[in-house]
Order: C-alpha cells, then sequence, then structure tokens
C-alpha cells in the first residue's frame, strides 16, 4: 500500500468513527433523558398518592380546620404562584438561547429562573412563620405541611440542579456537543410548577 492510500483510507476512517461517536453519545443522552422521565412518574405516583389522601381526609373530617382558624390567606400565595409559574416560562427562554449558543442570554434567564424559585421559597418561609397552626395541629395541619413542605424541598432541589448548571456553563465548550443536564433539570422544573398549581387549588382555592 502506497503512502497516499494509506492517507486516503485514513481520511476515510475518521469521519465514521466521529459518526460513531456521535451516534454512542445521542444513545446514552436518549437512555439518560428515559430514564430521568420515569423517575419524574415515580414522583407524580408520590403526588398523586398525597393529593388523593388530602382530598379524603379533607371530605371526610368533620372539624377539618384546627380551632380559631377560618382559612388560610390567599393573596401573598396567589403571587408566589404567578411568579413561579412564570418561572417556567423564563427556563424556556434560557433553553432556547443555549440551543442558539448565545451562553450570556442563556446565563441571563437561567439566574433569573432561580431567583424566581428562591423568591418563591422564601414566600413560603415567610408564610410558615405567620401561620396560626403547626404540624400537629389536627388532619389539616399535618396534610398541609407535609404537601407544602415535600413541594418546597422538589424546588429546593430544582434551584441547586439549576445551581450546578449554571457553573458549568463556565467551562469552556461544556455544553457544545449536548446539553441533557439543562434540558434534565428544565423538565423538573417545569414538573414542580405543575405540581404546585395542583396544590395551590386543593390547598388555597378549596377551603
Amino acid at each position: 500500500m502506497t503512502s497516499t492510500d494509506s492517507t486516503l483510507s485514513s481520511e476515510n476512517l475518521q469521519p465514521s468513527i466521529h459518526e460513531m461517536a456521535r451516534e454512542h453519545e445521542h444513545d446514552t443522552e436518549g437512555n439518560s433523558m428515559f430514564g430521568f422521565i420515569v423517575f419524574l412518574l415515580s414522583e407524580s405516583v408520590i403526588f398523586l398518592s398525597f393529593f388523593a389522601g388530602y382530598i379524603v381526609y379533607k371530605t371526610t373530617t368533620v372539624d377539618w380546620l384546627p380551632p380559631g382558624v377560618e382559612g388560610l390567606e390567599i393573596k401573598e400565595p396567589a403571587i408566589n404562584t404567578v411568579i413561579l409559574v412564570s418561572s417556567s416560562f423564563v427556563i424556556y427562554l434560557a433553553e432556547r438561547f443555549l440551543k442558539s449558543k448565545n451562553i450570556w442570554g442563556f446565563r441571563f434567564f437561567w439566574l433569573l429562573t432561580m431567583a424566581m424559585g428562591s423568591y418563591f421559597l422564601y414566600g413560603q418561609a415567610v408564610e410558615w412563620g405567620s401561620l396560626e397552626f403547626g404540624f400537629t395541629s389536627g388532619v389539616f395541619g399535618g396534610m398541609f405541611y407535609l404537601l407544602t413542605g415535600f413541594h418546597g424541598l422538589h424546588v429546593f432541589s430544582g434551584v441547586l440542579l439549576q445551581l450546578v448548571m449554571l457553573i458549568r456553563s463556565f467551562i469552556p465548550g461544556n455544553y457544545d456537543n449536548g446539553h441533557y443536564g439543562v434540558d434534565a433539570t428544565s423538565l423538573f422544573w417545569h414538573f414542580v410548577d405543575v405540581i404546585w398549581i395542583i396544590l395551590f387549588g386543593l390547598i388555597y382555592l378549596w377551603q
């Protein structure tokens, strides 16, 4: 084999190796995303169990609200709800900027999403501090803190995941060949928002 033939063979081989690597990476991300969706489905089952328990207790308990409590304040929770739900649109914008290779646009809207999620947690903490009942104040007290606390833990986890993805954006070329972490974190955030819409309806609107 001449040196020319050897060079041609090497050049023909390189594209196929790169193509195989890209296909393998694509398959890996696809499998990872499928696994993450299964995880979210399992989380949905847990929340649905809590929702079902809340509905059963509310419809069968005679003295549902704790003594001295006539209802929940809805104004501030409604504002927090608007902020949290709006953050789903903001994180979507961040994803679009990343896909268009605008890393600074991604960072801005990603950081804005983190700020909105953090404000929601702050608002929930303020609400908890002003309530006149506790976790042991009857069935309603236990269910209220269980549901809002469990959801709040998910919001906190989502903000931490967003922080990790934001830090990774400062690694040169980290998101050039794929951004499964960003896609998964965004999907988790949409899931958290949908769960809160249901919770808000059950706890605050259905009093």
